[in-house]
């Protein structure tokens, strides 16, 4: 499938096959793409919260109001972030780097997000919602449907899945074999009305 069909045809499904399962090769080749997908500085700061235990997904949806992908999709990925991984050994994002870009970039992720709290929530939005469409266009060229998601209780979640402090969760993505078409689509703004050429 190229990109444009995926786009094009990916649509945010409500009802999975709840019998359905992904094979491990699968869900790592679909987390391998989503690990590709671009972070500022390349300080991957998204981590994927894949949730497994089906007790877990009952206690989810409890908190999510009751929406049956919760329990039902083939995956649900808790997409959460990291807000402080630009102070976190920093020089790992750029091993392979060579010398003098290592120089320049290692030092110039402290100096950007020291100090700014609202740019490091910011972008762990940007990280996570990057990431998100990625997941879900892999996802469709492999076959599977998905639902990006955030109508639940983020807080309750939080404490769920143990939640580290200095982290935020972003959306939950479900993935799996859809069993009912999508809704038509609710109507497309026109594009004069939001390509804006240059300037408001």
């Amino acid at each position: 499938m190229d990109v444009a069909t995926a786009i094009e045809t990916r649509r945010s499904f409500k009802t999975y096959d709840p019998d359905h399962r992904m094979t491990e090769a699968e869900i790592d080749k679909l987390m391998s793409l989503a690990m590709l997908a671009p972070t500022a500085f390349n300080i991957q700061n998204w981590r994927f919260v894949l949730v497994r235990d089906p007790e877990l997904r009952s206690e989810i949806r409890k908190v999510a109001w009751d929406q049956a992908q919760v329990t039902d999709a083939s995956l649900l990925i808790v997409l959460c972030a990291d807000t402080k991984s630009w102070e976190k050994d920093t020089a790992r994002y750029w091993r392979n780097a060579a010398q003098p870009i290592q120089e320049f970039m290692v030092p110039a992720i402290v100096q950007y997000y020291a100090g700014r709290d609202q740019v490091q929530r910011d972008e762990a939005m940007r990280s996570c919602g990057i990431a998100a469409m990625t997941l879900m266009l892999a996802a469709r060229e492999m076959g599977y449907d998905s639902c990006p998601m955030d109508g639940f209780d983020f807080e309750a979640v939080g404490k769920l899945i143990n939640l580290p402090q200095d982290h935020v969760i972003t959306m939950m993505t479900a993935i799996g074999k859809a069993t009912q078409e999508a809704w038509p689509r609710g109507g497309q703004l026109a594009m004069n009305e939001v390509v804006i050429n240059n300037h408001f």
